[in-house]
């Protein structure tokens, strides 16, 4: 009795820490790394992505989520935002703008890392800036909102940074129509 006991937790542990997912006829099980369990306690919606090929964890997040997560990761140690970026991801679909964190301690070789995606509708790409969380992500929205349109909500210097702040569009979403005319101007 004791064994079956202990083999159905077993069991009711793999399915809480497992996704399955049906593709092309064939289940696949996708890992969950410990963030993603601790949002499924806490009850926060979430998607984990699974594992990249450096063994990092991916989550997919709301939009409107990712400021309150934001500060817990950075209360759980997640102090150096390593890289932002956005992409467009299918033309008439959404945006993402994706956060890779670095967990960074004195003495620790291997620091842990995750990457989260947010994404909004292109029709109203919002999303709430982290900038008053990691400083280094000022620069980095800005270029998102540049380049692919995303607006960072709360973000102290939104404008262009990359184009001329007359330039009409986003250069790197799917739909951006490429004029025929382009004016070069001298640098000074």
């Amino acid at each position: 009795m004791c064994r079956k006991r202990k083999s159905r937790a077993i069991f009711q542990t793999c399915i809480r820490t497992a996704k399955y997912l049906y593709k092309g006829g064939e289940i696949k099980i996708m890992q969950q790394g410990w963030l993603s369990n601790w949002l499924v306690k806490h009850e926060v919606v979430h998607r984990s992505l699974g594992f990249d090929h450096r063994g990092i964890e991916t989550l997919q997040i709301k939009a409107e989520d990712w400021d309150s997560i934001a500060v817990i990761l950075y209360v759980y140690g997640y102090n150096y935002l390593r890289s932002q970026c956005a992409y467009d991801v299918a033309p008439g679909g959404s945006l993402a703008s994706v956060y890779h964190l670095t967990r960074i301690q004195y003495g620790i070789d291997n620091p842990e890392e995750v990457c989260i995606k947010v994404f909004a509708q292109k029709d109203n790409p919002r999303i709430p800036s982290v900038f008053w969380i990691w400083r280094s992500s000022d620069f980095q929205e800005r270029e998102s909102f540049d380049m692919v349109g995303i607006s960072y909500d709360n973000h102290p210097r939104l404008k262009r940074i990359l184009m001329p702040e007359s330039w009409i569009g986003w250069p790197l979403r799917k739909d951006y129509i490429t004029p025929n005319f382009y004016e070069i101007q001298d640098a000074h």
